[in-house]
């Protein structure tokens, strides 16, 4: 899995590049750098923040972090850390009105998943029973998706982009009771779990640096 997500990465990373090499025309197209930042997740003290390069009339290369430091969010740990890199395809131009891409994304997580929001019981392998609202996992992800967007114009440097991205997270975890701090998993090791989810999108506000 770890190969298989830096070859992913080396290829958005050279597919611009190249794209523009074998295309001299695009090579004297202006290069844009955007910032941005997600107006969804401040007011609840989260930041997914980053940066968009254009490589080509179409085509842009972004990487950004999303960041979730709460130890409890309403009752539930919620920290999550991540980081992702995507190359964009623009339909009409860089960074103006629809555009789809492809996603990688690497997090670190300490959460309770939304299915253990309750008092239900949980057992194990071993026949012990939990309180499934007392449990919560520790562990790291590894994401691969599709995104999809659309860029709002509101002048020359200020734009807003709405978009989603949605495919299979890889993740590798442990759970924990955090009553008493042990495990209430039966593994050894990591547990292991294949998903298809959204896991990306909002509302960035994005300002024009060059």
């Amino acid at each position: 899995m770890k190969k298989l997500a830096l070859l992913a990465t080396i290829s958005l990373l050279t597919f611009g590049k190249t794209y523009a090499q074998e295309n001299p025309a695009m090579e004297k197209t202006e290069k844009g750098l955007r910032v941005k930042v997600n107006a969804l997740f401040i007011p609840v003290g989260m930041l997914n923040a980053g940066v968009e390069y254009q490589l080509s009339k179409k085509i842009t290369m972004q990487n950004d972090i999303f960041i979730s430091p709460w130890k409890s969010f309403a009752g539930h740990e919620a920290q999550y850390y991540s980081t992702s890199v995507e190359g964009r395809y623009y339909f009409e131009e860089a960074f103006k009105h629809f555009f789809v891409g492809v996603n990688i994304s690497a997090a670190k997580f300490v959460l309770q998943k939304w299915n253990y929001w309750n008092d239900n019981v949980y057992t194990n392998d071993k026949g012990e029973t939990y309180v499934s609202s007392n449990l919560y996992q520790k562990g790291h992800s590894i994401l691969f998706g599709l995104t999809a967007g659309y860029n709002f114009m509101l002048s020359e440097r200020w734009n807003l982009e709405l978009y989603a991205t949605a495919g299979t997270s890889q993740d590798y975890y442990k759970g924990f009771d955090r009553t008493n701090g042990r495990r209430y998993d039966s593994a050894t090791g990591y547990n292991k779990s294949g998903e298809v989810l959204p896991y990306r999108g909002g509302l960035m506000v994005t300002y024009k640096i060059k």
